[in-house]
């Protein structure tokens, strides 16, 4: 029997329709699918401590992944803690940052007068209305808050929910998967999910060996100008600088009020200089070296991930992006008929010793022998 043969826009089209579904589907399912993939990540990231634990202290699946999961809490809120501990140590220059903001207003209000030649009273009158639909609005902004914090909570409950599932029922998933697909692609599916596991790893660690570097270097830089609390300023943008986008803008501007509050606009101004300079190289030479390197995809798909990532799903999509970019490249790379994908979202490979004389001859510029033969 003969296999049917279709054009390429036909292909295409069948891959724009099932990517806009997809696309759709994702949008409706956002609080199901986002902690669920979340959890995906954390369950391949603490399989092996699961793993250990079940081989070498005997205990059974239901104890080693409520372990791994306590652990996993135990430290992200370690790093909780540090942060706080950082931040109420600012608690003592509140009466500083007050002055500073207080002078700062007066210089405004002067700047005003002299250049836009708008007086105290229309700037006092500007400023009691603005606080009066302030505090028209502020049950509103209160509620919202306090539904955003409630929302995150239950968010973060799913997840250590779905990562202890995953890790108790991980053997079940991956038989289902094996029967889904016959017998036959077994040894297929085992390969896949190998190398899933170990670049879901490799990213996980990439991202906080980017975390470290881009924090001593901010550290480092920080002690020299001789900006106070440089330790908890680098510490900041480090660790925000792992949110794509808005981490670094979140960043300077903790790191700008701190600086405000104790130093003085020039150092404030040093701290923004430099943490857009340690922005600028990590977004094009460490990000891509480190974390790219490890999810073998390049940095062009890397951004338009990002990008989708955030369109779909906002902050979330874009952590999400690029470990699913690179379980779908480990993916199109085994199965038939979707290696191009593969290849387009890969780096570029050298080519093999026997086709280095083709690529020379390609490079090599014509000559007028070359034209009269052609002629």
């Amino acid at each position: 029997m003969n296999s049917l043969r279709l054009p390429f826009y036909v292909k295409l089209a069948f891959v724009l329709f099932i990517l806009l579904a997809l696309g759709y589907i994702a949008i409706l399912g956002e609080r199901i699918f986002t902690p669920l993939l979340f959890s995906f990540l954390f369950a391949i990231l603490l399989q092996p401590l699961a793993s250990f634990l079940e081989r070498k202290a005997r205990l059974p699946r239901v104890a080693s992944s409520i372990i791994s999961v306590v652990a996993f809490i135990a430290g992200l809120f370690l790093v909780l803690y540090i942060l706080g501990t950082q931040l109420a140590s600012l608690s003592q220059d509140w009466p500083i940052l007050k002055s500073q903001l207080t002078l700062l207003f007066y210089n405004t209000q002067l700047w005003a007068i002299t250049h836009l030649h708008i007086d105290a009273q229309r700037q006092l009158a500007y400023i009691h209305n603005a606080t009066d639909n302030l505090l028209q609005s502020g049950t509103t902004i209160v509620v919202r808050t306090v539904l955003s914090l409630s929302s995150m909570l239950l968010f973060l409950v799913f997840i250590f929910l779905y990562t202890f599932f995953i890790l108790l029922y991980r053997k079940l998933l991956v038989r289902f998967i094996t029967v889904a697909f016959t017998e036959k692609y077994a040894p297929i599916i085992a390969e896949i999910i190998a190398e899933i596991r170990a670049i879901i790893r490799s990213y996980i660690v990439g991202l906080f060996l980017e975390m470290v570097i881009v924090s001593l270097v901010a550290i480092i830089i920080f002690s020299i100008l001789g900006i106070k609390y440089a330790f908890l300023l680098g510490l900041v943008i480090g660790v925000f600088n792992v949110i794509p986008y808005v981490g670094i803008f979140s960043a300077l501007l903790l790191s700008l009020l701190v600086t405000f509050a104790t130093s003085d606009p020039r150092h404030a101004l040093y701290v923004a200089i430099t943490g857009f300079c340690i922005h600028l190289v990590d977004s094009n030479f460490i990000m891509p070296k480190i974390v790219g390197s490890h999810v073998k995809i390049n940095p062009l798909f890397v951004v338009l991930g990002v990008v989708a990532g955030e369109m779909i799903w906002g902050v979330p999509g874009m952590f999400l992006a690029i470990p699913y970019l690179a379980i779908a490249k480990v993916i199109f790379d085994r199965v038939e008929g979707l290696q191009p994908w593969g290849i387009l979202l890969g780096e570029e490979e050298k080519l093999p010793s026997e086709a280095k004389p083709l690529q020379r001859w390609m490079k090599k510029k014509p000559t007028k022998k070359d034209a009269d033969s052609k002629v």
